[in-house]
């Protein structure tokens, strides 16, 4: 799964898991427990840069494995190498949401602030304005399922993605 912070990945990744009967990863947690450290931490002792190259080693990683549901980072698509990686996937998923609805549910997640930091020096609406329009196409160009997750629950949003993976009669 792909997309903007904020748009569910975590959360519909475990759902669609326990779906496909599979196992799932959020490559965050994995890259954090392979830092043994948070990603703002990451990003505040070693940049932006050892943050995405760090990110390229777990994307690597969960798209070689088979039978595995992956929600990747926010700007996992960022690298070539990463969308490679990417497409080489049986499906990539990009859940999309609404600007205001990343807004509020990122302002609504406690978590959010202490774990990642700020990507722009605005921060807030203004950066999620601007970094959805610069990863959009990007978002476009690896997905082969979009998925909008505006006033849906997950579980919903995990079953409408199972019903695409599954195939159709022979």
């Amino acid at each position: 799964m792909i997309g903007y912070r904020g748009t569910g990945k975590t959360t519909v990744a475990r759902h669609l898991a326990e779906l496909l009967q599979c196992k799932w990863i959020d490559a965050d947690v994995e890259l954090e427990r392979r830092a043994g450290k948070s990603i703002a931490a990451i990003f505040a002792d070693e940049g932006e840069g050892a943050f995405r190259d760090l990110e390229a080693a777990v994307v690597a990683d969960l798209c070689g494995r088979g039978g595995l549901v992956a929600a990747l980072g926010g700007g996992a698509v960022l690298r070539e190498d990463n969308r490679a990686a990417i497409a080489a996937c049986d499906a990539t998923v990009w859940l999309r949401a609404s600007a205001a609805e990343i807004e509020r549910r990122l302002s609504g997640d406690p978590t959010t602030a202490g774990r990642r930091p700020n990507l722009t020096n605005t921060g807030g609406r203004q950066e999620i304005d601007r970094l959805l329009g610069e990863r959009t196409p990007i978002y476009a160009a690896c997905a082969t399922l979009v998925v909008d997750t505006d006033d849906k629950a997950p579980e919903a949003i995990a079953a409408e993605i199972a019903a695409h993976l599954a195939p159709g009669p022979t």
